[in-house]
């Protein structure tokens, strides 16, 4: 039995160190953001198309997308950012769709899609449960002012730009509570994984 699980969580949740876990377990975790990365590369149709709706002055010398040139005209403008997503979106489910092909053409009874907006993105449709990984707004701010070394303000603003943490614990299958020691967190996740099995 073939089983699609995806994994979502908030900024600084600990869904990166979730999705290593699986991955150190033997489980397939197909990342969106390595999609999204991977789809803008040379040579792939999702960067023409770029280059065609925004021109030559989004790709470096070298040919790679110029994401600094390009998000600053994209956060400026509602219209442009919505054409770049009608582009990057479908390339990165597709992309997201196919190795997840691979994984279980490859003996893979599982497999995990890792989908930081998972809920924002509407794309629920593409897995068949959810898991979140929570923790109460408290921790995130904490978390991510020591990651990434932000002052207060700034990390806030990140952390309204998603969908707040409570309204995604409504919509997920699982919740596995990360606001206590990792060795806790993967034994709440044990238990989820065993369910699949």
């Amino acid at each position: 039995m073939k089983k699609i699980i995806g994994l979502t969580g908030g900024i600084a949740s600990g869904k990166s160190t979730v999705s290593n876990w699986l991955l150190s377990q033997g489980y397939p975790v197909v990342d969106a953001d390595i999609a999204a990365r991977k789809v803008v590369e040379p040579g792939m149709p999702a960067l023409e198309k770029i280059r065609k709706a925004f021109g030559d002055d989004v790709l470096l010398p070298d040919g790679t997308l110029d994401r600094k040139r390009l998000g600053s005209i994209i956060f400026a403008n509602e219209e442009k950012r919505q054409t770049l997503n009608a582009i990057v979106h479908p390339a990165v489910r597709e992309w997201m769709r196919q190795e997840t092909e691979r994984a279980f053409g490859e003996g893979a009874s599982i497999v995990i899609m890792d989908i930081p907006l998972l809920f924002e993105s509407k794309l629920t449709h593409m897995v068949e449960e959810t898991i979140l990984i929570y923790v109460t707004k408290e921790t995130q701010l904490k978390r991510l002012m020591e990651r990434d070394g932000y002052m207060e303000a700034d990390a806030l603003a990140r952390i309204h730009a998603q969908m707040p943490i409570d309204e995604k614990k409504e919509l997920a299958d699982y919740i596995v509570d990360n606001n206590g020691p990792l060795s806790e967190t993967i034994e709440q996740m044990k238990q989820i994984m065993d369910t699949f099995k």
